[in-house]
């Protein structure tokens, strides 16, 4: 059983992943993943895309490099896609949300491609990352959080946060359960906390 959970923050580049992953690192001790630095720093790809100007990635190279860190516990996953992750690593999918003119000023600051930046509006608009976590995982498992200013932000980490702290607590009494009657406990330890019970 994981002493801590692993964690997803996904969603459509721009949304604010990193700077979410980041602060919750910062907050829980938690580490953070970025599969983008993964994916450079082990060669885990098959090559440059020139047009949309990103690593084509080797999944199965991927996964061999993240496998370790996921069994250990206690990771906060960051890209952009998430239904490659097998679920038994996984204890909360977060899918960020931003609307279409938030993005747009975002990805242009970025100074994106106008196919790829076109691409990742149409993308969000269809909430086709959304969808792709619904597919993989759990309901109970997927929270969807808007992320178009810092104030929603920082009650996002807030929220992200008070799950971390009913996870443990949960995952504590479930050990101790288990040890009074013999059991043991799953590799991913008791139901999902709901992150929605920590809004205000």
């Amino acid at each position: 059983m994981r002493n801590s959970p692993n964690i997803i923050v996904t969603g459509t580049p721009g949304v604010g992943k990193t700077t979410h992953c980041e602060a919750l690192a910062d907050r829980t001790g938690l580490r953070h993943l970025s599969v983008n630095q993964i994916v450079k720093e082990k060669g885990c790809h098959e090559g440059w895309d020139e047009q949309f100007l990103s690593w084509i990635v080797d999944e199965d190279k991927l996964l061999d490099a993240i496998e370790p860190d996921a069994l250990a516990g206690g990771c906060i996953i960051d890209w952009h896609a998430c239904d490659l992750f097998p679920e038994s690593w996984i204890d909360l999918v977060v899918v960020l949300r931003a609307d279409s003119a938030t993005l747009y000023d975002r990805l242009a600051a970025r100074k994106y491609p106008e196919e790829k930046l076109q691409e990742n509006l149409d993308s969000e608009i269809m909430e086709v990352l959304l969808q792709e976590a619904r597919d993989s995982y759990d309901a109970e498992m997927v929270v969807e959080l808007a992320s178009n200013s810092a104030d929603e932000m920082e009650s996002n980490v807030d929220r992200i946060v008070a799950w971390l702290a009913q996870w443990k607590k949960d995952n504590a009494e479930q050990e101790e359960e288990a040890g009074e009657g013999g059991g043991s406990g799953s590799g991913s330890g008791s139901k999902p906390a709901d992150v929605t019970e920590a809004e205000t």
